[in-house]
């Protein structure tokens, strides 16, 4: 039995105070959309709650879907380094970066410098995507859909390199039936996951690219809300799962802070995925929320 926490878009703050300079940029918007409304929005004491509650879990592995800076200020490079050390050791916590992370040009490179551990793949290349990571029959497949875009747009895109470099290895994988493929990516990687100038522009690409090879879970952020969608694979719907913001203090009940913690097993037919979502309870306590409406979905494995 393999148990993977999932969180997203943490936002870690307090924000820095930036430099003058810092701000002749998409950062002046960011900055002021943060003091205006995001500043209260991300609570850091929910957050530490919600990390406590989730290393008490004692998961097998957690998988952080970006977001970890607001406006991508070299002094936010550290600080989403310490909050990854939070969670855990590089061998036991992986990261994809989102749009916040690329805020601006040089921004997710100045990140990836300080975070690149959490991206190290089986090859051992740090800050390289897509990586693949192999924890026995479980395969963490990262992908980095972050990329600078001007203000008032949060889009993402993979491109066709490394789209190509991802479906490799999925079909590599793929002829394991013993191997349990996720991927991870910040933005939702469907048609109408997000509105346009929030969306990953090269999403039916990707589409494309799991009908052909399959994937048996795809998890992503972004959106700050707990959603489910398919996509269809060789043998099968395949999960999209998006966890709420892990700091969101305000909204509804799928808004709230929350995080998902997946348990996959196995019987004589397959796979067997169930998940959790833990977060911010209406008595204002982290705890469960309960199980996600997947039923129970086995994933039956067998040889294209």
């Amino acid at each position: 039995m393999f148990r993977l926490a999932h969180l997203t878009d943490p936002h870690v703050g307090p924000l820095p105070r930036p430099q003058l300079r810092q701000l002749l940029s998409k950062r002046l918007t960011g900055w002021y959309n943060w003091h205006r409304s995001r500043a209260d929005a991300h609570d850091m004491e929910l957050l530490a709650a919600l990390v406590a509650d989730l290393r008490a879990q004692a998961p097998s592995h957690i998988a952080c879907t970006g977001d970890t800076c607001n406006i991508g200020l070299p002094s936010e490079w550290v600080t989403s380094r310490v909050f990854l050390e939070s969670l855990g050791a590089p061998e036991h916590v992986s990261f994809v970066p989102g749009n916040h992370d690329a805020y601006v040009m040089g921004a997710l490179e100045g990140l990836l410098k300080e975070v690149s551990p959490w991206t190290r793949g089986a090859d051992g290349r740090e800050g390289v995507f897509p990586y693949l990571r192999r924890y026995g029959s479980i395969a963490l497949v990262g992908l980095s859909s972050a990329i600078p875009t001007l203000p008032f747009v949060a889009s993402g895109r993979v491109g066709s390199k490394q789209m190509k470099a991802a479906e490799r290895i999925l079909e590599d994988l793929g002829g394991d039936p013993s191997c349990f493929r996720i991927v991870m990516i910040h933005h939702p990687p469907h048609r109408g996951g997000a509105q346009p100038g929030r969306n990953l522009t090269d999403a039916p690409a990707f589409e494309a690219m799991i009908g052909r090879v399959g994937a048996e879970l795809v998890l992503h952020g972004h959106n700050h809300v707990g959603s489910l969608a398919h996509l269809a694979g060789p043998r099968g719907p395949v999960p999209v799962i998006g966890a709420p913001s892990a700091s969101a203090r305000a909204g509804t009940l799928t808004h709230k802070a929350g995080y998902h913690l997946f348990t996959i097993d196995r019987d004589d037919t397959g796979f067997l995925l169930t998940a959790e979502l833990r977060g911010l309870t209406p008595e204002g306590t982290i705890g469960g929320m309960g199980m996600l409406p997947l039923g129970q979905i086995r994933q039956a494995k067998g040889r294209h």
